[in-house]
This record gives C-alpha cells, structure tokens and sequence, in this order.
C-alpha cells in the first residue's frame, strides 16, 4: 500500500507512474475531495471534543459553587450527538478513502522501462545456447509419461484436471531439486531455512498484496468440521505461495536489519485456482492447480533493497547455471508487472518442446509496499521513530518447472534422460533415468 502522505503531495507523479503501469487511473478519482472531507470531518470532531473538555471542566466547577447545571449540561449534550454523528462521518469516510489506497497498485521504479505488455520487457542477459538435437525431440509430457514418471490421468482421477502424480525416478528428481536448491541457498547464499504452515488467513494474504483484489485465484478453505448439524467457520485460504506466510512472519513486528538484510528460503506446496488460463499451458506442468517452489525472501533498510534484489536475482540464476539450463533475464515493463512490485526480474529457461523460454522465477523488489500493509517496520541505529522495511523475493525455483525443463533439457535419442552432474548425488547416485514399472522400486 502507498503512503498516504506521499500520494497527497504527489497526486500528478502517482497518476502518471499509473498509467505507465496500464492501471486504471479513475482509482484516483476524487481522491482530493475524499482525503479532504476526512481531514475536515477529523478537524470538526477533534473540535467539538476540545469544546467538550472545556464545557465538562465548567461544569464541574459551577457544580462545586453549587450553582444552576441545567444549561450547560444540555449544550454538553448537544456537543456530544453533534460529536458522535461526524465521528460516524468521519470513520465512514475513512473506511472510503482507506479502500481506495488498498486498490492502488505499488508504483514502478525509475529505472523500470516504460510498456504496455510482456512484448515490451527487455533482455537484459542471455546463459547458455538454447539445446538443439539431432533427433526429434520430444515434450515433457511424452517423456515422462513414456518413463512412468508421472500420470495426469491419475492425477486428474483423483484430484482433477491440472493435477498429475509422480512415480519412482518422478518423485525422487521432484525431491532432488528441492533439496539440492535448499543446500545452494542455505550453505552457499546463506539463508535461513524456514518450514511455515501451508494455510494462511485473510490477513496474511492482505499483507502481501492478492487479498482483495486477486480473490479469484486463490483457493479458499470451506472449514466445516464433520459432524451431523454441527459446523466450524474459520478463515484459512492454500497458500499461492510461500512468499505469504515468510513475509507476515514479521507481520506486526518491528525487526532488527541493522546488520543486513533478513533472508529466508522455504519449500512448501503452491496452490493457485489459474483463473483465465487456457491453451497450452493447461497440458502438463506448466501451470497446475498444485506444484512446489523454492522461495528466497528478504527483508532489508530501504537504502539496500536494490542491492538486495540483484543479490536474490543472482541466487536464482545460480541454480540454473548449476544445473545447466539455458535461461534468460527479463527486466518487465512497467505493463507486465504485478501489484505489489516496484521491480521484478523474470527468469525464463529454455524448454525445447515449446521451443520458447518460459517463466522459472520472478524476483521482485516491493520496497515498502507490503510492509505498509503488514506493518513490518525496523527502527533506524539513533532514531526514535521506526520506519517501514522493504521486502523482497523471487523463486529459487519452481521445482515443476526446473523439472520438465530437465527432461527435455537431457533428453536423449532413445527416450531416457541424463541426469544434471550437481543432482547425481541427490539421486541415489542414478545419472540416466530409463523407463520403470509401475510400484516397482527404482
């Protein structure tokens, strides 16, 4: 969320930073008249209050003289309906104005390129030449399936579409991955491991920024208890991920960054409804209902957040060099951008069966913008007052994806897959996945 102050005494600024992002700048629309009723509904109560005080100190002295009350008792009561009706005004239009700021998205840095879609992002680095082969080479899908990795079948049986089931060698590369990239992060990069629950409350969600506006792409639990007439409503939502539950562990808190930034890795479960995604990207992994991500979270004094981010930025491309993936870095244009972020790098990996690069990882800077909203503040070494900290994060990786990037990555001829030297260690010492059978130990 913006800071009120800044947004009044920079409305043209804002608005243009807006448009640039392709929002709807009619969210501004009377703010002015808006923040002003509320200022003046505040100015009148806090009026009305102080004519209280000095009626109710008169009052007490007249009654110690022993003389007549009655006037001045009535005019204290007048004050107080008076006071209670812009009290009521006054929080009416607070709740307005306070809406309104919760609608507008972070505002993009200076040093963001100005544009209106993902056509518009620029490359800013190039690792590796994308895999070329000397025979047809085949999709994730028609690999794994054809391995007995994984089944969507099944997947879509049991749990339905965009849901799919790892077997043998599918499972074990799917833990590889993971506890390969919770070793980089946390013995090379330095990050504290953190395991965090995997179902988190409106609050949360509000505090990172898809609460309320992304409703339609979350999960939401229905949490009613089992039993005959007796039903339990609570507020637990899936978590889309663990950006939301690593970032409000400081939810409320005031922090110490005074030695550097704060820096979480976490691997957990990702659950995401996909609203409005359709075509390609429903076959396979590319986008699924659930997957699992390695998450690197920071939290950091605003003069280093953008240090901070090319240090993060940097983590997640590790990951692919080390497993030999070709890759890109993306800056996003001011239009491709989410809501709550100042700047993101994409990272986007070569996947030879769409013969494209597609998104790995996302790291952005939120300077203050969730902080705002969670109330996540540090207090500056001589300073009295705290201040709001800058969060950031990205992925490091998404383990579905690094998965199938793999498989069509080290595909070979005869339909088996090479395993990444860095991962051999991580599977069992296996270096070529061939076809298994079904229940079979690998």
């Amino acid at each position: 969320m913006l800071d009120l102050a800044f947004v009044r005494a920079n409305l043209p600024l804002v608005e243009e930073k807006l448009r640039l992002r392709g929002a709807d700048t009619d969210l501004l629309a009377g703010f002015t008249a808006i923040d002003a009723e509320r200022r003046t509904a505040i100015t009148e109560v806090e009026t009305l209050k102080a004519q209280r005080n000095a009626l109710s100190a008169e009052f007490g002295k007249l009654k110690r003289e022993g003389k007549d009350v009655a006037a001045i008792s009535a005019q204290t009561g007048e004050l107080k309906a008076k006071t209670e009706q812009l009290e009521a005004t006054a929080s009416a239009v607070d709740t307005k104005l306070r809406e309104l700021m919760q609608g507008i998205p972070n505002l993009p840095h200076d040093s963001v390129p100005a544009g209106k879609s993902e056509h518009d992002n620029v490359c800013e680095k190039i690792w590796g030449e994308p895999t070329k082969f000397d025979f047809e080479a085949k999709d994730h899908i028609e690999l794994g399936e054809a391995l007995g990795m994984v089944d969507f079948e099944r997947g879509a049986k049991i749990s339905g579409s965009r849901f799919v089931v790892h077997f043998g060698a599918g499972a074990r590369l799917e833990r590889a991955l993971a506890n390969f990239m919770l070793d980089l992060h946390t013995r090379e990069h330095g990050y504290a491991e953190v395991l965090p629950p995997f179902m988190v409350n409106s609050k949360s969600l509000f505090g990172t920024g898809q609460l309320p506006k992304f409703a339609e792409d979350l999960f939401h639990c229905d949490d009613k208890l089992y039993e005959p007439g007796v039903s339990q409503d609570s507020d637990h939502w899936l978590i889309p991920t663990a950006e939301v539950p690593v970032t409000n562990l400081f939810r409320d808190e005031t922090i110490d960054v005074s030695n550097g930034a704060i820096s979480f890795v976490a691997y957990t479960p990702c659950f995401r409804s996909e609203a409005g995604s359709y075509g390609r990207d429903v076959r396979g992994m590319i986008r699924q209902h659930q997957f699992q991500k390695v998450e690197l979270v920071k939290f950091c004094k605003p003069e280093d957040s953008y240090d901070e981010h090319e240090k993060l930025t940097r983590h997640a491309e590790t990951v692919l060099e080390k497993l030999g993936l070709p890759y890109r870095r993306m800056l996003l244009c001011t239009g491709d951008m989410g809501f709550s972020s100042a700047k993101t790098y994409d990272l986007e990996v070569w996947v030879p069966g769409q013969q494209t690069y597609r998104e790995i990882s996302s790291c952005s800077n939120f300077e203050s913008f969730q902080a705002r909203r969670a109330n996540i503040r540090y207090k500056a070494a001589g300073e009295k007052k705290s201040e709001f900290v800058h969060t950031l994060n990205g992925s490091g990786l998404a383990v579905g994806r690094t998965y199938l990037a793999i498989l069509e990555n080290y595909q070979q001829a005869d339909g088996s897959v090479r395993v990444p030297e860095v991962l051999v260690p991580y599977m069992g010492g296996e270096t070529v996945i061939t076809k298994q059978v079904l229940g079979r130990a690998i």
